[in-house]
């Protein structure tokens, strides 16, 4: 377990971020950490995975290689799936999943693949300890991938369990939540650091401000919840004690404060819930309130993030709490078909009680009262910018589950250029 192949799957446009982080939890470098399409390929150790698990805060999951071949038709997958030594990772007291996606596959049905390989397991264990593991479709102990390609498979087992999206804080959440994940990629796209105020004036049920918050606090975003690796053979408790209380040695006073403001109250409260569970309610300041409306809450000039909502009616100041984003696709694409969705239509003009332009109305506000501040904003409309009147300084695209988005970096100084003119 001194040498293990890992996948971490991660947002599409999200690779480069993950790689950063993935060499700062662990050291690796070279070719021992690998940027590919959908995710990064690393060399680790079983400690390294548990690590990542506990720490990474862009990955979807922690997936081992274990076997990577060639294959025609079904019975090639059965064949691939027989020769990986299952009985070194779990045991036939524990069920098990088989979850197949594919990229230009030749098969015409991927249940059926599932169903070989799921075979292909149990008769291995039939054969080695005289009886098989139960599947479970809703909560098994296990999970088995398989890729397929035009000609590859490939099979991993992971060790994460849940995706790592869900860290565990978030009991209270609007119709169409930020993935957390997809919060903290906004985070480390913008380059924020944690030394300087960071607002979100469409926090819904606070995500990014979270996030935020306990990337000031030094908090790990997996300390909070329970893993897949638990159930598996390799699992020692006391190792993994260990890194967990390293995790917790590491905490510290927040480096910044963290503000967050929604027009729904309703969504403030669960802002509020969500960050006390969080064990960050201490560093952020939720407040109600129109976006349109709200002075900076800080003296300090600093950096606003946010995921405003698009094609809807929006209530004067009612740009929090709606057509929130949904999951993030890997190479895999394992979570495509049970998570994420988004709401409404980009093609859409967001409008504000009186039929005015939401958006231009918004950028305004910021002209006249944010002057110093750094604006990032994720949407899949990419002509926003110039409907606000605004030049972006930077585009970084980034994939909220199905839908292509840009997130919009704004410097923002008092008026615009025509506005000098």
């Amino acid at each position: 377990m001194n040498s293990l192949q890992l996948f971490l799957p991660c947002a599409a446009g999200v690779e480069g971020f993950l790689a950063d982080e993935v060499h700062g939890i662990t050291g690796l470098t070279g070719n021992d950490l690998m940027t590919g399409r959908g995710g990064v390929m690393v060399r680790a150790s079983w400690r390294e995975a548990m690590l990542l698990n506990l720490h990474c805060r862009l990955a979807q999951r922690v997936l081992v290689q274990l076997s990577q071949t060639m294959y025609r038709n079904e019975n090639d997958l059965y064949n691939a799936a027989s020769e990986v030594a299952w009985e070194i990772w779990f045991t036939t007291k524990q069920t098990f999943k088989i979850e197949v996606t594919a990229q230009h596959s030749p098969l015409t049905s991927l249940n059926f693949a599932a169903l070989k390989i799921k075979d292909a397991v149990a008769d291995r264990f039939r054969a080695k300890r005289g009886e098989r593991p139960d599947v479970n479709t809703q909560w098994p102990d296990v999970r088995i991938y398989a890729h397929l390609t035009t000609d590859h498979a490939t099979l991993y087992i992971d060790t994460s369990g849940e995706p790592l999206f869900k860290r565990g804080w978030r009991a209270d959440k609007g119709d169409a939540p930020l993935k957390e994940t997809l919060a903290a990629a906004m985070i480390a796209a913008s380059g924020w650091d944690g030394t300087t105020p960071l607002y979100d004036p469409c926090c819904g049920s606070g995500t990014i401000a979270i996030e935020a918050a306990q990337i000031a606090c030094g908090i790990a975003p997996g300390s909070l919840r329970r893993f897949g690796f638990e159930k598996l053979l390799p699992y020692q408790p006391h190792v993994w004690q260990g890194l967990l209380e390293q995790a917790q040695a590491a905490e510290h006073e927040p480096t910044a404060l963290i503000y967050g403001s929604d027009v729904a109250h309703r969504m403030v409260d669960f802002a509020e819930r969500n960050a006390e569970r969080a064990g960050v309610a201490g560093v952020i300041e939720f407040r109600g309130g129109d976006a349109l409306q709200r002075m900076p809450p800080s003296e300090v000039p600093g950096l606003m993030l946010l995921n405003p909502p698009y094609g809807e009616r929006i209530a004067a100041a009612g740009v929090a709490g709606r057509g929130r984003e949904g999951f993030e696709p890997g190479a895999l694409a394992a979570e495509r078909h049970q998570e994420g969705h988004h709401e409404g239509s980009h093609r859409e003009t967001a409008l504000t009680d009186d039929g005015g332009d939401f958006f231009n109305q918004l950028a305004s506000h910021w002209k006249k009262n944010y002057s110093g501040w750094t604006a990032w904003m994720l949407t899949p409309d990419l002509k926003l910018p110039s409907r606000m009147r605004l030049k972006e300084t930077r585009r970084v695209p980034m994939w909220n589950g199905p839908i292509e988005c840009r997130l919009f970096r704004f410097d923002m100084m008092k008026g615009s250029v025509r506005d000098k003119l």
